[in-house]
Order: C-alpha cells, then sequence, then structure tokens
C-alpha cells in the first residue's frame, strides 16, 4: 500500500506542478515543454546510442569537455587539458565543483564531488564485456585496457592512447563519455537507465516510460552564463510520448509543446511552401529554423569484383556508377520530395556543416543527363541497350525518394527494380554485403570528417566495421593512417579532401543530399543552440510569459 501511496503521490505532483494554465500558483515555473515520438529506452550515457537517448542524456549528465554551435570543442568538468609531443597522452586537468545530483546512495543523501577516479570508472565502463554498452567504440581500439586510464589524484585525469587519433578530443564530447558516480550504478545495476544520476544541468524526477518524463532544475548546477548568473533558466524539463507525428505537431500548434522536431511528410506540405519557406497559414504563429545536420543521404553500390554478385553485376563498371550519380537531379528531389529541406550533395559525401567543409575543393556530380548518357554509351550499353535490369533495395520510408531516383536511371535508359525490405533486414543485408544496389544515410556520431571517411577504409569490413560498399583502395588506406599523425586541423582536412575525392571518382556511392534539421519553437522561446549534430542543449533556454 505504501508504493501504491507513493506512486498517486507523485502523479498529484506532477499534475500540480505542470498544470500551469490552469493553477496560477505555478504560472511562474518556467517548463520546457518537448515530446519524443520515438519514445525513450534508457538514460544511461553508456546506452545513449539514439537521438532521444542523446537528448535526454545530456541534460542530466556532464563529460570532460562540450561542443558549442560551430562543433568547437569547449572545457566543461575538465578546465584545461595538456596533449603529449606524441598525441599519445591527454592529461586533463578537472574543476573542483562540480557535484553529482543529490540520491540517497550518496552519505546524508548530498551528492558528492566529482573527482578523476569517477572518469576512470565511467570510461572502463564503456568497454566492460559485463556492460556492454552500445558505446564500446569510442575507446575499444584507442585504450589497450583499464590501466590507459589513470586518475594521478582527484583532479588530474589521464589518458594513454596506442595510436595517435587526432579527433579524439571531439569524440570525448559524445554522451557516451558522460562521469556517472560508481556507487549509485552499482547499486541501482541495470534500473540505473530509469534512475539516472548525474552533474548535469537537470535533474531526474519521475520517469513513466511511453507516458511522460520529469527533469528538474540542478540548483547546485556549476555553469554560469557571461553575467555570472547561474544556469539553467528553466525550472523544468517535461517530455511526452506521442507517437503518431500529426497528433504530436497538434499539440505544438495549441501551445502545449514548446518545441518541435522535423516536419513529417504526411504535414510537410501544409507548412513549408516547395522552396522550404514557411507558409502564409502560419506565418508569425512559431519560428521555424532549418539548419545543417551532419547526415549524408546516399545511394551505396557494391565494388567488390571479388564478390560474385559484384561480378554478375552491370553496377561493378565504374563509368555506369557515375552515369548514376550525373543523372539525378538532386535539386528537384529536394524541392518536390522534401519541401526545400536539404542540401544538393555535389561536394563529396562529407556533409555541409562538418569542421572543414569546403563546396568548392571536392568535386562531386551535378544533375548532367547528356554527360550520363555519354557515359552509358562508353561502357557499352548506348541508351542503356543491352544493360541488365538493377535492383535498388529500401525501406518503406524511403519509397518515394528511390521511385523518384527509379524514374531519373529509366529516363537515361537504366531500368531498376524496387526491392522493400523492414530496416532491420536491409541492415543486416548491408552488413553481409549481400546487396548490389541499396539506399542509406551516414549520421555523424561526432564533428569531425574522419568518421564520414571511416565507411571506405579498408580494415573496416563488414560485418565489424561500416564499409557496406566493400571499397578497398590502397591509395585511400594510407592516406586514411596519416590523418592519424596530422595533429593540424587545416592539414588534415586537405588529407580529407583528397580522400573524398577519390571515393567521388571511383563513385562507390552516389550521394543524395546532405541533411537539414528543422526545428520549430513557440515564439516566447529564446535560447536555443542550433548545431550540426542536432543536439539538445537546453541549460540556456530562456521562456518569457506568453
Amino acid at each position: 500500500m505504501r508504493g501504491s501511496f507513493k506512486y498517486i503521490f507523485w502523479i498529484f505532483c506532477i499534475i500540480l506542478l505542470f498544470s500551469c494554465k490552469e493553477s496560477n500558483e505555478h504560472k511562474d515555473k518556467k517548463v520546457f515543454n518537448i515530446n519524443l515520438d520515438q519514445g525513450l529506452t534508457s538514460i544511461d550515457p553508456a546506452f545513449a546510442r539514439n537521438q532521444n537517448a542523446i537528448w535526454m542524456t545530456n541534460q542530466i549528465f556532464n563529460g570532460l569537455v562540450q561542443i558549442d554551435s560551430s562543433l568547437q570543442t569547449l572545457p566543461c568538468i575538465a578546465k584545461s587539458w595538456q596533449v603529449s609531443e606524441d598525441a599519445l597522452t591527454y592529461t586533463f586537468n578537472l574543476r573542483n565543483d562540480v557535484y553529482f545530483h543529490d540520491d540517497p546512495i550518496f552519505k546524508n543523501g548530498k551528492g558528492r564531488k566529482v573527482v578523476a577516479s569517477d572518469f576512470v570508472y565511467s570510461f572502463y565502463r564503456l568497454i566492460d564485456p559485463k556492460v556492454a554498452s552500445s558505446g564500446g567504440w569510442i575507446f575499444s581500439d584507442k585504450v589497450k585496457d583499464k590501466n590507459n586510464f589513470i586518475a594521478l589524484n582527484d583532479s588530474t585525469f589521464k589518458i594513454k592512447l596506442v595510436r595517435p587519433f587526432p579527433p579524439f578530443m571531439s569524440l570525448l564530447t559524445t554522451q557516451y563519455c558522460s562521469v556517472v558516480p560508481k556507487e549509485v550504478v552499482e547499486h541501482y545495476g541495470k534500473d540505473f537507465r530509469s534512475h539516472p544520476v548525474g552533474t548535469g544541468p537537470f535533474r531526474f524526477k519521475y520517469w513513466k516510460e511511453g507516458e511522460i518524463l520529469v527533469l528538474l532544475k540542478n540548483e547546485h548546477y556549476f555553469e554560469k552564463d557571461e553575467k555570472g548568473k547561474a544556469l539553467p533558466y528553466l525550472d523544468a524539463v517535461k517530455a511526452t510520448f506521442i507517437t503518431d507525428k500529426q497528433s504530436g505537431f497538434m499539440s505544438f500548434l495549441k501551445k502545449d509543446l514548446d518545441f518541435y522536431y522535423n516536419v513529417d511528410g504526411s504535414y510537410r506540405d501544409d507548412i513549408l511552401t516547395k522552396s522550404g519557406k514557411m507558409t502564409s497559414k502560419y506565418k508569425g504563429k512559431f519560428t521555424l529554423t532549418k539548419s545543417p545536420y551532419l547526415c549524408t543521404e546516399y545511394v551505396g553500390i557494391l565494388v567488390d569484383t571479388n564478390l560474385s554478385i559484384v561480378k554478375k553485376s552491370p553496377l561493378r563498371q565504374k563509368k555506369i556508377r557515375q552515369a548514376i550519380n550525373y543523372a539525378i537531379d538532386r535539386d528537384r528531389l529536394i524541392k518536390y520530395l522534401r519541401n526545400g529541406i536539404g542540401v544538393a550533395a555535389t561536394s563529396g559525401f562529407i556533409p555541409k556543416g562538418m569542421p572543414g567543409f569546403d563546396s568548392l575543393a571536392v568535386r562531386g556530380y551535378a544533375y548532367n543527363p547528356k554527360l550520363a548518357a555519354k557515359l552509358l554509351a562508353e561502357a557499352g550499353y548506348p541508351e542503356g541497350k543491352g544493360l541488365a535490369e538493377v535492383t535498388l533495395n529500401t525501406t518503406t520510408t524511403y519509397k518515394d525518394l528511390i521511385e523518384f531516383i527509379q524514374g531519373e536511371l529509366t529516363a537515361i535508359g537504366i531500368k531498376v527494380k524496387i526491392d522493400v525490405s523492414p530496416s532491420a533486414s536491409l541492415r543486416d543485408l548491408m552488413s553481409k554485403n549481400h546487396v548490389n544496389f541499396f539506399r542509406g544515410s551516414w549520421l555523424a556520431d561526432y564533428g569531425d570528417g574522419e568518421n564520414f571517411l571511416s565507411m571506405f577504409y579498408s580494415k573496416n569490413k563488414v560485418p565489424y566495421g561500416p564499409n557496406y560498399t566493400a571499397f578497398y583502395n590502397k591509395a585511400f588506406d594510407e592516406l586514411f593512417e596519416k590523418c592519424y599523425y596530422e595533429a593540424n586541423d587545416e592539414k588534415r582536412f586537405e588529407l580529407y579532401r583528397k580522400m573524398d575525392q577519390m571515393v567521388m571518382d571511383y563513385s562507390p556511392v552516389v550521394p543524395l543530399f546532405y541533411d537539414q534539421s528543422v526545428v520549430m519553437l513557440q515564439n516566447n522561446i529564446s535560447g536555443y543552440s542550433f548545431n550540426p549534430l542536432s543536439l539538445m542543449i537546453l541549460k540556456r533556454i530562456k521562456k518569457s510569459a506568453t
């Protein structure tokens, strides 16, 4: 009975706190209302593998470092750091004013200070086979074992790498690298996923899975704004879990939500014109912002001629792959299928918004059907005569996009059959190099072009790596490995561009567009941070009275 009473009590408290429209008593509370339409599987940073988990983890936890709006690495719990001359040792100097959120597991229920040994525990946890973290790749090939994480004293933490990795600081900004308290994690065990304790601007209060999540302001948060005022500005964050996108958007229109992310196809025409502008129907009612999102949508082509399915495929010929690249009008695709959301991917595989991106430095493929036809003829198939039909694999979600590509290729004489599979089935086929021609997308884990080029590195063979096109090139591999020893960003970016050009020339992929995020906010919301990783940062959000 006591458990039932506590449950009813908390439900009552939550209703009381968040019924701002009905209650004058709480109208001064600044609550940021969002909807997570794809659910939430965990709030443990060791399992922050999808967007909603990353978003919520970022409110509750901190790491050594963090990103700004241009993906630069900034101090967080680490106030400074040094990198050894051989780029193998990173030494972090920690702040002494960072405390974990209060929890009954701590002495007197008060959160204790974060120390260097907490990072030893948190980072080893990612590669501990008993934990089976989805973030194991962060350190698995970069450190030898637990002994490479070292607490020299309470305020000095050291990491030793087995080989240089220049994007390492960028990698440490991921939510996987958040600090967690050992005693709390070990007390709750697997239930830490729903009882998270971190150091972030908001502390966990309540989560009824599939219904509501409540985070409250961390009154003891260590970060301050430029004027010395304590962050965060909000009193609370409330998330609902309306799975139907149209219903979620209606909640936003009714102002039950302060934030809405992305525009679903079912109501895209209602909000956006074909050129990507807000329709007159909604002008002035809320703000809509499009910004770069580090995701490249593409069509992949299997190119390793040692594979039996490639030996029989006409796509084994480079000129046919290049003809496909030239045959697609990416601007028209973006205009009519996506209402202007996205940028035509004509400058390589690394997307716009990534540090080092240069639209003129890498020559991709602009729409040129005449050149496509010429290449097809040079390959021995004028107007597609004698060319065998090819099968393009996709999922239901992207069927309209693939049908558009089918039409473009048919226009130059390439006959295309579409095969629609469930997402999990297609991913499985891709991870075994069992499909010749497939739709894919690559979303950045961190803000460095190496993340995208890793798809073409020979040692990243499937099923353990993401080389879904079986692109193996010795010159590419040599440049990729050379990047490990280039600490100068600009020189490394130049190497990235050379590798990207190699990929474009050989054409194992057909980049379609660099994606954009679409964020809608109520007019009384300010301070939202837009960044190319689409990372939700709420500590500087301000909500004024309506």
